[in-house]
């Protein structure tokens, strides 16, 4: 069976992935400030980060199969116009799939009404590989069904006051254990962290 990790590509100090009017502002600025060029697989999406965030952000995310994201971000991107951001299909929660959508018949996109029957058609999908799960509505769901096994955050040294939560509002109810971080890894305005969801 193949793992589910939660995670964004930046937070902020106070935990929001984007301001009130979804931009990113400076969260991403360790993906343009360092010395060493590469892509992840499959992807024409380029990045100058330190070594050490290279090295992080390729060696966690190589075996990511699948996506599982929410209608917000498929909107707000276009559904990355019909090609997967990371792995080779995304599986999008919602309850109204959109109509005329001009990659909907070649983009490697499923729409699935609820987050376990996303995940677990993502989990079938990736058989022994990793599924990467929109942190935000849906990753706080998943985390709270029990459905997550790791959570990635990526730490910029920037406080933003509000906007939209790692966490959404609202999508935890009750108190969720996390081991101690199994990785710590400090690059250039960025500390890569990940944890494992403890097990009962």
């Amino acid at each position: 069976m193949g793992k589910t990790i939660m995670g964004c590509a930046a937070v902020s100090l106070d935990g929001f992935i984007a301001d009130d009017h979804d931009a990113i502002g400076p969260l991403f600025d360790a993906y343009g400030n360092g010395d060493v060029t590469w892509s992840f697989p499959g992807t024409d999406d380029e990045f100058q980060t330190t070594q050490a965030t290279a090295d992080f952000l390729r060696a966690h995310y190589r075996d990511v199969a699948c996506v599982v994201m929410g209608r917000r971000l498929f909107d707000l991107t276009n559904g990355w116009n019909g090609k997967p951001a990371a792995g080779e299909h995304v599986f999008v929660v919602t309850h109204e799939p959109p109509k005329n959508w001009e990659h909907a018949d070649t983009a490697p996109f499923t729409f699935v009404d609820g987050v376990e029957a996303a995940i677990s058609a993502a989990l079938d999908y990736a058989g022994d590989r990793i599924v990467d799960v929109a942190a935000g509505q849906i990753g706080g769901q998943a985390l709270r069904l029990g459905l997550i096994d790791q959570i990635v955050v990526n730490v910029v040294p920037v406080v933003l006051g509000s906007g939209r939560p790692f966490f959404a509002t609202g999508s935890i109810t009750d108190p969720i254990t996390l081991d101690n971080p199994s990785q710590v890894i400090r690059g250039d305005r960025v500390t890569h962290l990940v944890y494992d969801v403890a097990k009962s």
